[in-house]
């Protein structure tokens, strides 16, 4: 049976809840197409998140890594393209460290692709009437140094797992503390990582359409 490892972050920048946790969670223990799904929560903070994600990829050797994370002022699900090799956080972990112009990874690449047909879900989530759009930049805080780590373990290690990141909205108890934010209900994250997972799965080439930004 696939193992299919599910990631997502505690509450952070002052919130009390992480919309990413309270959708992954959802799936501990479940199977989707054949696939047994493990779940993980990872600290907002720089100097650890990135080694307890390693701690969960080297114990379960996943076939599958989707990593979520919150992002609060986007209004769709977003599957990320690239991660790039530094940290700059413009505010504090949870740790109240913030780095700046860090590298993740000591002479590393510059950046990674994701290995998740992310187009390919993103029409499967808009013919499941949930806004969806493939994103251009997974920032330089915690959300991207994660993806970074995770498709570095994977080209590091020869694994033949696949893995990428995507972000969602605010759920609406979040956005009603942020006048004119958009939010997404989290039973509707819930069908949309479900339909990612399957979609994964299911395929192994991306499709080709525009995905693109002008900006």
């Amino acid at each position: 049976m696939k193992t299919v490892l599910m990631t997502a972050f505690e509450p952070f920048g002052g919130e009390v809840l992480n919309p990413s946790w309270e959708a992954v969670r959802h799936f501990e223990g479940k199977v989707i197409d054949g696939a047994r799904i493990e779940v993980r929560q990872l600290p907002v903070v720089f100097a650890t998140c990135g080694d307890v994600l390693q701690e969960a990829l080297d114990t379960l050797q996943p076939d599958l890594i989707l990593s979520v994370g919150q992002a609060g002022g986007r209004s769709d699900i977003t599957l990320e393209r690239v991660a790039i090799n530094v940290d700059d956080a413009r505010i504090p972990d949870n740790a109240q460290q913030q780095p700046v112009d860090q590298p993740i990874v000591a002479d590393g690449p510059a950046a990674y692709f994701t290995t998740l047909p992310i187009k390919a879900i993103v029409a499967a989530l808009k013919q499941t009437g949930v806004p969806a759009s493939v994103s251009q930049t997974a920032g330089t805080f915690t959300c991207n140094h994660v993806m970074y780590r995770l498709l570095h373990w994977i080209k590091t290690t020869q694994s033949r797992a696949r893995g990428g990141f995507l972000h969602i909205p605010y759920m609406p108890e979040q956005a009603i503390h942020h006048a004119g934010v958009p939010s997404m209900a989290s039973a509707t994250v819930i069908q949309a990582l479900e339909t990612t997972v399957r979609v994964i799965l299911r395929t192994d080439e991306d499709i080709r359409t525009p995905g693109g930004a002008t900006h």
